[in-house]
């Protein structure tokens, strides 16, 4: 797989982890373990998770004027990101991610959106030609829609393929959806997104179907630790994933786009584009934080070697 454009459109956020042995049940209060810090928030995981596994990637994005926004730029550009469209926004601060993780690896995360809420239009269409030079473009929903809607357009209206994180789960239009090249929900996000209930997990080809037939061209349904579901018209497939140790699962989800867009940029096969992209998630589990957890390509084909 060559090196091709990447452009991001999406979230930037600090995320503060704290360790647990479960998560609290409404109302409860317990006592954690170790605290820490990092960089996070699902557009800016991508960016770094592309970037890391062989991209050229831009990235389009707000964060405040403030010193999470400043270590937020400085990070990505330690990963070679280009941060010409990151924007310092005086009116709002960073976003902020809370985050527990339990002892199986388990996650809740309650976000303050901060200045990626004042992502915008003229934000994206400053972006336009990087945009409409790139070979893969990828979003998800932490920026309002609207300017998701517009970098799709964009997109769309150049040939460029563009990659729909559908998260945090939202109803979408049919018309937006109509826009994506390959839609990667996860189960509840492809429940929400038709209506249809997967009755299991290793099996939502009945969703998937559904959302192939509002006209996007590949589904690919993420199932944790189990793999991948993808669906096209001509084929659907379920793709196991790898078997690993799982400390933390934060961002793996993340780490699986940005990596599938590396993988579908560089001319793989859909299939080999989502062993690569699973193989990444799972390296991604084994290791605490979102961004620390993205591995580098070398590790990632090396992964692969050993398990091939």
């Amino acid at each position: 797989m060559t090196r091709k454009n990447i452009v991001v459109v999406g979230s930037s956020n600090t995320d503060m982890v704290l360790q647990v042995d479960r998560l609290p049940n409404v109302g409860e209060t317990i006592l954690g373990g170790e605290f820490s810090m990092a960089a996070g928030g699902k557009g800016a995981n991508q960016a770094v998770a592309a970037a890391r596994a062989g991209g050229d990637v831009s990235f389009i994005a707000r964060v405040g004027d403030d010193l999470f926004g400043e270590q937020a730029i400085a990070g990505f550009q330690r990963d070679n990101i280009n941060v010409d469209y990151v924007i310092i926004d005086g009116d709002a601060p960073t976003g902020v991610a809370l985050i527990n993780v339990d002892q199986n690896g388990e996650n809740s995360i309650t976000v303050a959106s901060g200045a990626n809420a004042n992502l915008s239009l003229e934000d994206v269409e400053a972006a336009r030609d990087a945009i409409k030079s790139a070979d893969v473009l990828v979003t998800q929903l932490e920026t309002p829609l609207r300017t998701i809607e517009a970098a799709l357009s964009i997109a769309a209206e150049h040939g460029v393929k563009a990659i729909l994180n559908p998260a945090p789960a939202q109803p979408l239009r049919a018309d937006i959806l109509r826009l994506v090249s390959i839609l990667t929900p996860n189960v509840s996000e492809a429940e929400l997104l038709t209506g249809i209930a997967v009755a299991g997990e290793y099996d939502p080809g009945a969703a998937a179907n559904a959302l192939v037939q509002q006209g996007i061209e590949t589904v690919i349904v993420t199932l944790g630790a189990l793999g991948a579901f993808v669906s096209d018209s001509n084929h659907r497939e379920f793709m196991p994933g790898f078997d690993v140790r799982a400390i933390d699962t934060t961002a793996a989800g993340d780490v699986f786009n940005g990596a599938l867009a590396v993988a579908i940029a560089g001319g793989a096969a859909m299939r080999d584009a989502i062993v690569f992209a699973n193989a990444a998630g799972a390296l991604s589990v084994t290791r605490l934080g979102a961004q620390p957890s993205a591995p580098k390509r070398n590790e990632i084909d090396a992964f692969l070697r050993e398990r091939r």
